[in-house]
């Protein structure tokens, strides 16, 4: 018999504090927006980080391609992004936010800050340069093979 316990396991625990924090946060661009939340996570690049493809969204945020398309679908329906074709390659377009897209972002980055800071009140400022840190190591893991 093993004594393995499912609340000692670090990814059980990284994955029920990440659920957690994200759906408290939900209400932010889901209520007012209509967003879910790849679309969030979008918009934020594209504002953070100016014009791209649904591309080198997907390189930079780490999320599968089918989920940016929806995104970027959605997004556009609701007037916060356009697409322009490339020039130089008609099967790519650049992504940019509109100017409601834009005042969205701005809104939601500010609860964002908002709200991380709410979540790292409860820490002292040397337990959140740990977990910063942990995080961070956490994340540089190499990947594995798929199941």
């Amino acid at each position: 018999m093993t004594t393995f316990e499912l609340n000692n396991f670090l990814p059980y625990l990284l994955n029920q504090a990440a659920e957690g924090s994200s759906l408290a946060f939900r209400v932010h661009y889901r209520d007012k927006y209509g967003m879910l939340r790849t679309e969030w996570r979008v918009l934020f690049h594209l504002w953070r980080y100016g014009e791209m493809t649904a591309h080198e969204i997907c390189l930079r945020s780490g999320l599968h391609k089918t989920k940016v398309s929806r995104a970027v679908r959605a997004l556009e329906d609701k007037r916060m992004l356009q697409r322009q074709e490339m020039a130089h390659d008609r099967r790519n377009e650049v992504l940019s936010l509109t100017k409601a897209g834009k005042s969205a972002s701005e809104d939601l980055s500010r609860a964002a800050e908002r709200y991380n800071d709410q979540l790292l009140a409860q820490f002292t400022p040397e337990e959140r340069r740990v977990l910063h840190k942990c995080l961070l190591q956490i994340g540089q893991l190499p990947a594995r093979s798929q199941d």
